[in-house]
């Protein structure tokens, strides 16, 4: 599969798809869309805002669109750097209390701390800038 490298809308747009695709054969895979984090000592879940944050950021660059391929190993891997509340204004992070920037090897992993249902979500994944 060939990934565009570009930054132009269409590149973008095509790289929007890629994503798309690929969670959704990694759900296929993984029926109950969870993965135990070491760091975390807990599972995350990926969940339908889980695709579309990262769709939305992970395809503006090349970089972070390669690093999503890596999903199961991210989520299983990443270490806990720091903690913050969640942005109150943002209508994205409403349902999250605090959320968790975690790390490995230069990709970040944002993951939401659901209180409602006591869970971790998988937010977006982004290469380190």
């Amino acid at each position: 599969m060939e990934i565009p490298k570009g930054n132009c809308v269409e590149d973008i747009k095509a790289r929007k798809k890629v994503i798309g695709d690929f969670y959704s054969v990694w759900n296929s895979e993984h029926p109950d869309k969870k993965v135990w984090n070491k760091s975390l000592n807990a599972y995350i879940h990926v969940k339908y805002q889980s695709i579309n944050e990262t769709k939305g950021q992970a395809s503006i660059s090349f970089e972070s669109t390669c690093a999503v391929f890596r999903l199961t190993e991210l989520l299983q891997n990443a270490v806990v750097a720091k903690e913050k509340p969640s942005k109150a204004n943002d209508k994205n992070q409403r349902p999250y209390d605090r959320m968790i920037f975690l790390y490995h090897d230069g990709i970040r992993v944002l993951v939401g701390h659901q209180k409602s249902t006591d869970e971790y979500v998988q937010y977006c994944i982004t290469a380190k800038k």
